[in-house]
């Protein structure tokens, strides 16, 4: 959940003084990560892990009793210090059974019962069923269905064959050979998302219940793409060094030296390591003290023509490379 480090009163509004609320500020939304994926859907990974770190922040928000109402693509966000994705904007929050927003959710978005409570609210009639934190999952299924598929479902889960037969509509997506992510073995996501989607809301996944699924007991690996779009404090640089240079001690020392004075131009840096063998052989991995910094460097070094070669420079999983995992197969 986004970190909140203050309010105060800006008594200076066109409108009047108004509370603002200062936030941590956080990098690049799902919603941005759906439009780079140019209909291809995101990487299981990556799904993985918006997943996973959306499915503790819910646990933890209704675990506490509140429900966040506006789950959407633009609302969650990576956080490249903390190195995951981040639940923000509770304008529509409500306290279970203590609802005081009759109009919550976004159009593409919203479970079943929002969608009659706010129907009847236009009329000006009350809801005899009270909206849970289930409808958070139903949010939740549905951003991992566009995740997975790559394509904005707004009309499709408004139209009557959604409403009257979900479960197949999704079965077909993963079906699709249109679908690059069809290669894998997904049915563990497909089964989890329909486990978010029921109509009935007394039969939707909790949020605990969701994060003990199968799916999440599957090692995946970042793809290359992942690790452009996601910044963390760590960069790797590829295309850098040759096979020769790794083997002249020599030549080696002094490579080594001359990346981390090129490198130092960014920021104070923490960490360097190329290592000999593989897997991760002849890459370079630069630690930063923080993502800003690394974030400048990756700007910076992309494109930049190093012993006649030009510099590649993705970002990498800071606590893959504590752990001193590099992944051997980044497609």
């Amino acid at each position: 959940v986004v970190t909140l480090y203050g309010v105060f009163t800006n008594h200076y509004s066109a409108n009047g003084p108004s509370r603002c609320l200062l936030l941590e500020l956080l990098d690049i939304s799902v919603s941005e990560l759906l439009l780079h994926s140019s209909n291809q859907g995101c990487s299981m990974w990556m799904i993985q892990h918006c997943a996973r770190d959306v499915l503790e922040a819910l646990a933890f928000l209704h675990h506490k009793g509140y429900v966040h109402a506006d789950l959407k693509p633009r609302n969650i966000l990576w956080s490249a210090e903390e190195e995951c994705f981040k639940l923000i904007d509770f304008g529509l929050s409500f306290k279970e059974g203590n609802q005081d927003v009759k109009y919550i959710q976004t159009d593409g978005y919203r479970a079943p019962e929002a969608e009659l409570q706010n129907c009847l609210a236009q009329a000006g009639l009350q809801s005899e069923t009270e909206c849970t934190s289930a409808v958070d999952l139903w949010s939740l299924g549905i951003v991992l269905l566009e995740m997975f598929s790559g394509m904005k479902l707004k009309h499709t889960v408004q139209s009557q064959e959604w409403k009257t037969n979900s479960f197949a509509i999704i079965d077909r997506i993963f079906a699709s050979e249109g679908v690059v992510n069809s290669a894998i073995p997904a049915y563990h996501l497909r089964d989890l998302i329909k486990s978010m989607l029921h109509c009935d809301q007394g039969k939707r996944a909790s949020a605990e219940k969701a994060l003990c699924s199968p799916f999440f007991s599957i090692p995946f690996a970042p793809h290359i793409e992942d690790l452009v779009m996601l910044p963390t404090p760590v960069l790797r640089l590829l295309n850098v060094l040759s096979d020769a240079s790794l083997q002249c001690e020599e030549e080696y020392e002094d490579i080594l030296e001359d990346i981390r004075e090129e490198c130092q131009k960014y920021g104070p840096v923490v960490s360097l390591l190329i290592p000999k063998e593989n897997p991760g052989k002849g890459q370079v991995f630069v630690e930063y003290a923080n993502a800003g910094d690394s974030k400048a460097a990756q700007k910076m070094l992309t494109g930049k023509i190093f012993d006649g070669k030009f510099v590649v420079a993705t970002f990498y999983p800071l606590s893959a490379y504590k752990r001193g995992y590099l992944y051997q197969n980044l497609l």
